[in-house]
């Protein structure tokens, strides 16, 4: 009868790589759904900040910051990252004070959405990292997953005047 350490130690490797490799589609899978969900959390915090930004446009009848809101929660998305940096620029352009409640509103939207952007880069340059290694290249573990984009826009933090 043949040496029985032998099947025991090509089982033993098999399995773990087997592991690793469901390891491995695991993570790539988790990966892509935290870009997503990460990406839907940048949306929702994008358009709560346009809709603050319309308030007050609306409280201090400034039309152009009105339509840079308007245009920020209407646009498509091929042409959203322009509109957002628009709203971007309008924002910055207004004078800003902390005692008044919807400029408070603008402000903390703004710090929001710039945080929420950092998390979505973050999560994006990890699934981005994870679909270039070669086993997951090899086995074709994102095909089941388009590549997440990275939403390139100025940083949306504002300052106030105090």
């Amino acid at each position: 009868m043949p040496d029985m350490s032998w099947v025991v130690g090509v089982v033993a490797i098999v399995v773990a790589a087997a592991s690793y490799v469901t390891w491995t589609a695991t993570r790539v899978d988790r990966l892509h759904a935290r870009a997503t969900a990460a990406g839907r959390a940048l949306d929702a915090q994008l358009v709560r900040r346009a809709a603050t930004a319309a308030v007050l446009a609306e409280e201090r009848g400034s039309t152009d910051l009105y339509g840079a809101a308007r245009a920020a929660i209407d646009a498509r998305p091929d042409d959203r990252e322009a509109a957002e940096n628009d709203l971007t620029r309008m924002l910055r352009k207004q004078e800003l004070d902390l005692n008044d409640e919807n400029n408070q509103a603008v402000i903390a939207a703004s710090r929001r959405v710039a945080l929420a952007r950092q998390v979505h880069t973050d999560l994006v340059r990890d699934a981005l990292a994870a679909r270039s290694r070669p086993l997951v290249r090899l086995f074709r573990m994102t095909r089941r997953h388009p590549a997440p984009r990275y939403f390139d826009i100025d940083d949306p933090t504002l300052s106030s005047m105090a």
